[in-house]
């Protein structure tokens, strides 16, 4: 029998307008003995039926909505409903000719909360970061293999927010295994090493891919500094656009040996590029000293802030790393910065990067929006989904 969590008075309106989400302190009681992971039906105080979900006694979130349809069930076909219509949408968006590395299915936005799903050209790679799709695993994965029979599949389920949900992590090989990690996809035609067992996140930041593109258009004609430069792609799609030079900085050797790969096999000319082994504070605080200045500047930082206790260190932070990079930036040159940290939201960016430019002591035009990539859809009723915010700064 499935057990019931029945909800205090009034905290049932997140729930009617479909948010996935209960928090503990919304639970008034729990009818049965649920397992982690286990479905649950979710009621109202006055008794009406609101949803049915996965149960997560070790997490503040205790409770993630499947389905608001009561007559849906939470079963193999389930799951594979759900998967088939996401990979719909990005077969729409896409053409995999062009574009073959891509998020296929997008957690919380698809329906599928704490499950993602990411594509690399014939490799697969998932996450099951909820205890409720760690207890589906099995119907999850074999709904990838019906879906793509013929491709590998490896699970990254290493986030740190798994042990929030009192899971540890989990990592291997699915289906169809393979030597190793590596592979190659196609990214608006640009080609781009991947390693989905060592890279970061499931491989690969795909979420910026419109973000590289606009790195193309404005970066023509310009000395480029890349800032966090990870495996050089911003660099990659600069150059391809017709930058003159650009220099990524990254602290990491294997990152910027990567990234020596990922211009080779996209056939530019390395005399084009430097790999600095830096910190990035640093190095800007030395470029500044020295005088040195570039025509466009990437920021692509790691996230600041990981909870709200933390919101104020990250202002100060983006604030800080901002300043210096607008002195950096030649006059009429541009400054392309970004924020993963969903807890910034993008009002607060605008206004901590606009108070960089006053202490910077230089005007700031911002002249377009950037934003996390179509297959990173962002559901109406879920808006923690709008993680990615970036803005492209004309600097004067």
């Amino acid at each position: 029998m499935t057990a019931t969590v029945i909800l205090q008075a009034e905290r049932e309106k997140s729930l009617k307008r479909r948010h996935p989400w209960v928090f503990s302190k919304a639970v008034k009681q729990v009818k049965g003995t649920p397992n982690s992971g286990d479905t649950v039906d979710l009621q109202a105080a006055d008794g009406s039926w609101l949803g049915r979900g996965a149960y997560s006694p070790d997490s503040q979130i205790r409770v993630r909505v499947w389905t608001f349809d009561q007559a849906e069930l939470i079963d193999s076909e389930f799951f594979s409903r759900r998967i088939r219509q996401a990979w719909q949408l990005r077969q729409q968006l896409f053409d995999l000719t062009q574009t073959n590395g891509l998020r296929v299915v997008a957690a919380e936005s698809d329906g599928l909360p704490g499950v993602t799903i990411d594509l690399y050209n014939d490799v697969l790679v998932c996450q099951l970061l909820s205890a409720g799709a760690e207890r589906q695993r099995k119907h999850i994965v074999a709904a990838l293999v019906q879906l793509f029979p013929s491709y590998s599949i490896y699970e990254r389920s290493d986030v740190d927010v798994r042990k929030k949900e009192g899971l540890a992590p989990v990592t291997g090989w699915l289906h169809l295994p393979r030597e190793h990690g590596e592979v190659t996809i196609l990214e608006n035609g640009m080609q781009i090493l991947v390693d989905v067992i060592n890279g970061h996140k499931t491989g690969f930041y795909l979420d910026q891919r419109d973000s590289r593109a606009a790195a193309a258009r404005y970066g023509k004609g310009k000395t480029v500094l890349n800032c966090f430069s990870y495996t050089g792609t911003f660099a990659v799609s600069a150059l391809r656009g017709g930058a003159t030079h650009v220099t990524n900085v990254d602290m990491s050797e294997l990152a910027l040996e990567t990234a020596r790969k990922n211009a080779e096999v996209n056939q530019l000319d390395l005399s084009k590029l430097d790999f600095n082994k830096a910190d990035v504070f640093k190095l800007l605080r030395s470029f500044k000293d020295q005088g040195k200045q570039f025509d466009m500047v990437i920021l692509d930082p790691p996230k600041f802030a990981e909870n709200k206790a933390q919101l104020m260190a990250a202002c100060r932070g983006y604030k800080d790393i901002n300043r210096v990079a607008m002195q950096i930036v030649k006059p009429g040159g541009v400054l392309l910065t970004f924020s993963c940290s969903g807890l910034m939201e993008e009002s607060l960016f605008q206004k901590v990067v606009a108070d960089a430019a006053l202490d910077a002591g230089r005007d700031c035009l911002f002249i377009e929006r950037l934003s996390q990539a179509t297959d990173h859809p962002i559901a109406s009723f879920y808006p923690e989904g709008h993680y990615l915010k970036g803005l492209v700064c004309l600097i004067r």
